[in-house]
């Protein structure tokens, strides 16, 4: 391969992975009902580490880019650990796991219909059927 192609398909990758990291990046918001009480991050992490059932935690898609960014900037966990976390919560029979959406208007129409939900979704896919508790940055 000639030296000018090389950098052209090299600088091209970096194009791809910056525009990839980009469209990662948007901010992530938890929702709560507009009739919900106010909630903290450790109270959020709590919920979905199976530390409190005081809400409903509604989760997205496990593998999905907004789950996966979401526990590590929560709980300071990553998929591995939180599927392990479950697994011993499920096997000591102390909980249930958050239920599992499909995507953000899933979970923002399921934290709309209940007041004790708790998701997070997309800051962009906010609206006035549902309250921003907390921006995860």
């Amino acid at each position: 391969m000639k030296p000018h192609i090389k950098s052209s398909a090299f600088g091209a990758l970096i194009l791809a992975l910056f525009a990839v990291a980009e469209l990662r990046a948007e901010e992530i918001v938890v929702i709560v009902n507009l009739a919900a009480a106010t909630i903290s991050k450790e109270q959020i992490a709590d919920l979905y580490l199976g530390r409190s059932d005081a809400w409903t935690p509604i989760d997205q898609a496990v593998g999905s880019g907004i789950y996966v960014e979401f526990y590590k900037k929560v709980t300071g966990r990553d998929s591995a650990q939180i599927k392990a976390i479950w697994s011993r919560i499920l096997f000591t029979d102390r909980g249930i796991p958050p239920k599992q959406l499909a995507d953000s208007a899933a979970v923002k129409k399921a934290v709309a219909a209940n007041p004790k939900a708790v998701g997070y979704i997309e800051k962009s896919a906010v609206d006035a059927s549902i309250r921003v508790a907390l921006s995860i940055d």
